[in-house]
């Protein structure tokens, strides 16, 4: 049995600590699906389309990842089509462990035969978060560092396009 798993988050936008999660995911898996989901409780940056081009570019040197997009059903729903048996979710603090246990457990409940797998967060990704960084780039602060080349040059020209 081919072990697919979904990796399934809002990528507002992509950073370092979610490309490590899927560089490391994509060794555990056959094949690592990356859904780019809407999360209702937070405002987009970028579109769906947008971020669906950003993180394919960012992980296009990983042969067995592929980039998907869902706005509008259940992340097990989505994983049931996709045949994914696991859920892969990236922990920073025991703050993400909480969190991330909920919903672990509603999409066991939801579906018996779906599993969350847990991986880590490296040391010096595990305190930052998208939400952090979109707040430091936009008064012009240093992120470059924790984002993906794609990203940063995305995140760039969204500048360039708000000052003219």
């Amino acid at each position: 049995m081919k072990r697919i798993a979904l990796f399934p988050g809002s990528f507002d936008p992509l950073t370092m600590g979610h490309m490590d999660t899927i560089e490391r995911g994509a060794k555990l898996f056959d094949e690592l699906i990356i859904g780019i989901f809407v999360n209702t409780s937070k405002k987009s940056y970028f579109t769906s389309e947008e971020k669906l081009a950003i993180v394919k570019e960012s992980v296009k040197h990983i042969p067995n990842v592929r980039v998907i997009t869902q706005e509008n059903e259940l992340t097990v729903s989505v994983a049931e089509k996709l045949g994914a048996k696991f859920l892969l979710r990236g922990i920073r603090s025991i703050k993400d462990y909480e969190y991330e246990k909920e919903i672990a457990l509603m999409n066991r409940h939801l579906d018996q035969e779906l599993e969350t797998v847990f991986l880590l967060a490296e040391p010096k990704y595990s305190h930052i978060s998208s939400s952090i960084l979109k707040e430091v780039w936009t008064f012009n602060g240093d992120v470059k560092e924790y984002l993906p080349e794609a990203v940063y040059q995305a995140l760039e020209e969204k500048r360039e396009n708000s000052e003219k």
